[in-house]
Order: structure tokens, then sequence, then C-alpha cells
């Protein structure tokens, strides 16, 4: 195969993925005036109901925006031998394969920053602001940005610097010694990125004693789930938006309330929500995702391990000098079709997964008090509750509040 008849199918995958997204979207916004199901009419009033269609539409104009001005923006940086010019910029500075990787995603990813920010910053403090979900400041907005970024130059490039590395090392084998590290990572972040990440953004702070935790430990010891980890955290310090996540494992594990979460939900209800946790725990999805996604990694990486000495993949992004770092921006794009698929298997399974942990709540606990929790939830976070069925199958990693309903009730 020619370099130029391989440029030409990557800018075809690239155009692919965009047309059928927003063919999905399309298909979905033509549910946004569908009247509200049957079982679901007490979730909306009609004013609220006019409002969520709005932040609906509003969403979605937006998105079809950013979407086609990051399109246009990849497109352009391909056809303009983009690649080129910043290999050519960072081997100006040194050969080290390893630096001259740093230097080039360094300045891809401010680049897409540049772009990216700017449209970060209006659905923040414009579109969030404006449907009363926003709670940020300008200050945190900017520390997040700040504190994102260092986190992927230390992180990310960490992880690259060995990968590659391992390559030099050990060539097409280093797929072997690159799945291990990332399976340590994935399995170190799992254990503790709620101690060591999530404090750099948000503080927690262990249940003060009262009627929730008292009703929280009532029904822990009632189904056998050791639980010495209930926090807190301030989710309110960036939007009104609740949430409640499971993580860790052993003595790591814990559960996290959003403070938003607690003062939208009465004890049953929040409790209802634990119980949906807990069978994640009892029914080990955790270690299902965990297991999976390193798998998927692994295999990822072996295919990776194929091609990305070739130095057809190099030429086809106009760079003549085969290198390690335009490979893989060749292969992540190739590849892309495979991550889709394999990305429909893994939500189709989070979809079942959640099913199942409503059913443990169900079982354990109180369906109705489920059922009024994630009613309360889509309300004021103003869901869409007539989704198009293609968009919820390639998109959602759960199942629609109408679903979930139905499946309580049976």
């Amino acid at each position: 195969m020619q370099p130029t008849t391989l440029f030409y199918i990557i800018i075809g995958i690239l155009i692919f993925n965009y047309i059928s997204e927003k063919i999905l979207d399309s298909l979905n916004e033509k549910h946004f005036d569908d009247e509200i199901p049957k079982k679901l009419v007490d979730v909306y009033e009609e004013e609220e109901y006019k409002k969520s269609q709005q932040y609906k539409k509003t969403n979605a104009r937006f998105s079809n925006f950013t979407s086609f001005i990051t399109t246009a923006f990849t497109l352009a940086f391909f056809f303009l031998d983009g690649f080129k010019y910043v290999d050519d910029f960072a081997r100006s500075y040194t050969e080290h394969p390893i630096l001259v990787a740093l230097i080039f995603f360094g300045i891809i990813m401010l680049a897409s920053e540049i772009i990216s920010t700017p449209l970060s910053y209006y659905s923040t403090f414009v579109i969030e602001e404006k449907f009363g979900f926003n709670k940020s400041t300008k200050k945190t907005f900017w520390l997040d940005k700040l504190k994102g970024l260092f986190l992927s130059v230390i992180l990310g490039g960490g992880i690259l610097s060995l990968i590659i590395c391992f390559f030099q090392l050990t060539g097409q084998n280093f797929w072997i010694y690159a799945w291990g590290l990332v399976a340590l990572f994935s399995l170190f972040m799992n254990m503790f990125h709620a101690k060591l990440i999530v404090p750099l953004f948000n503080k927690q702070s262990p249940l003060e004693n009262g009627e929730l935790k008292t009703a929280i430990e009532t029904y822990a010891k009632k189904v056998g789930f050791t639980l010495n980890n209930i926090f807190v955290i301030d989710g309110s310090k960036r939007s009104t938006k609740a949430n409640a996540y499971f993580s860790g494992f052993g003595s790591q594990k814990r559960i996290t309330l959003y403070d938003t979460l607690i003062n939208d939900l009465d004890t049953d209800e929040i409790v209802a929500v634990l119980a949906h946790e807990v069978g994640h725990y009892k029914k080990r999805h955790i270690i299902f995702n965990l297991i999976s996604s390193i798998l998927l990694t692994g295999f990822t990486l072996y295919i990776l391990s194929l091609f990305v000495n070739s130095p057809i993949l190099s030429e086809a992004l106009g760079v003549s000098k085969q290198s390690f770092h335009i490979g893989l921006i060749a292969f992540g794009i190739l590849y892309s079709p495979i991550s889709e698929i394999t990305g429909l298997f893994m939500n189709y399974m989070s979809r079942k997964f959640e099913y199942q942990a409503d059913n443990y709540a169900k079982k354990t606990f109180n369906p109705n008090a489920l059922i009024s929790s994630l009613k309360k939830l889509s309300k004021n976070s103003l869901s869409n509750l007539t989704p198009h069925p293609a968009y919820v199958f390639v998109n959602y990693s759960h199942p629609t509040l109408l679903e979930r309903i139905k499946n309580l009730e049976s």
C-alpha cells in the first residue's frame, strides 16, 4: 500500500466518524419534543419539561458547533502537513526519541487546549450558568485546567516515556512490558485515585454521625458489606448536579456521596442509591471492568506492536523519518473502528450491570425509594427522558430512566 492511499484511508475514517456521529445526534434531536412517557409524567412539571427541552436543544447546537470546529481543525492539520512541521520543530532541539515524542505530544496537547478551552469556558459559564447548574468560579475553572495539564504532563508523559523506552530496548516485544505497566497503573489508580487525585480538585470529608450514617451502616450490616469509608465530596463547588460512586478494593474500598446528592434526596433514597453501588461491588462489576480494560489494552498494544515500526505510517502523515510517536498517531486513527466496536460491547455490558445493580437494590432495600431517587436526579439534571434507541445503543453506559423503572417495577 502506498502512503498516499493510507493517508486518504485515515481521512476517510475521520470523516466517517464525524458523519456517523452527526446522524445519531440528528436522530436523537428529533425526539427532544416527544411527549413524556406515562410512567415518567411525575418527573417534570410543564414548565420544567420545557426548560429541559431547551437545555437539550442548546447543548445539541453547541455540540454540533464544537464537533464541526474540532473536525475542521483536525482535517486542516492533516492536509497542511501539521505533523511534519511539529516533528521537525521537536527534532530541531534534540534527536533523542523520548524527548522528541514528549515535545511533539506537548505541542499537540497545547494546541488542543487552545481550541478546547474557550469552548469549555463557554459551556460552563454561559450554558450551564444559564440553566442554573454552574457553581464554579473562574478561579476554580482555571485552577482545574492547570492541575489537569500538570497531571497529563507528569502521568501521561511518564507512561509514554517508559513505553518508548521499552520499544527502544525490546523492539516488537515492547507491548508485553507496556501492557504490564498500564495494568499496574490501572490497578494502582483504581485503589488510590480517591486518596491521591481527587483531593487535588475536591475536598472529601467523612460522613458525619446522624440519621443518614446510621441508616447506611444498618443497611451495610444487613447485606454483609464491610464499609468503614463513607465520604462526602463537595460537588456543589462546581455544579448542582448530583452523583455517587464506589471505588477501591479491600480495605481501600469507599463510597463517595456528592453533597448535592445529600441535599436533593431523603435518607431512604440515598440508601437506595448506595444499595445500587453495593450491588456493583457484590456482583463484581468493578473487577470485570478492570480486567476487561486491561485485556483490551493488551490486545490494542499487541496490534500496535505489529504496525508501529512500519515506515508507511509515518510517511502517510508526511513524516519521512519513521518514529514511534508518529506511528502511534496513525495507528490510533486506523484502530478507531475496532475501538468503536469494543466500546459498543462495553456499553452493552455496562447497561446490563446497571440492571443487575438495580435488582440488587430492589431485593435488599426498597425499589420505590430507588425509583423516586432516579426521578429526582433526572429532574434536577434536566435529563433527556426520550432519547432515540440507536443513540442509546451507541452512547449510553446506563439504561434510560424509563427502562430502569420498568425493570424495578417488574
